[in-house]
């Protein structure tokens, strides 16, 4: 069950979440900031954290808890963000991380530059969505 989390749902979703982490906090402040949740058997398996910012979509963050990885879960929460907006996206992703560049690439994502160094020494591709 893919859930979009609000300032009117966010307490009652907190207990689901995978790790602390600092999104939640992000989303009380940040009128710009979006969640998707993927819940499972009362627990958030996947997330995807992303920034609506007038005429277009980022992607901030998007993670599936990995023992549930290649299950279709990153696929589903990709479908939902993409049927529901209708703006140009981007994000940023590790070279290496050769599963989710499939998936981007999947949903029409093209690599637009390379961010030398941008993960830790480990180049950043930028890619975009059009919409």
């Amino acid at each position: 069950m893919i859930t979009e989390v609000t300032s009117k749902n966010i307490d009652n979703l907190r207990k689901f979440l995978l790790t602390e982490n600092k999104i939640f906090q992000e989303l009380k402040y940040n009128p710009f900031a979006k969640l998707l949740v993927y819940i499972e058997d009362e627990k958030i398996i996947g997330y995807l954290y992303y920034s609506e910012i007038y005429e277009r979509v980022e992607i901030n963050q998007f993670e599936v808890d990995f023992i549930h990885r290649n299950c279709g879960i990153g696929t589903k929460l990709m479908k939902y963000l993409t049927d529901s907006v209708d703006k140009s996206i981007t994000l940023e992703v590790k070279e290496d991380n050769i599963s989710a560049i499939k998936l981007y690439k999947k949903f029409g994502f093209k690599q637009k530059a390379i961010r030398k160094g941008y993960y830790q020494g480990i180049d950043g591709i930028l890619m975009e969505r059009d919409k």
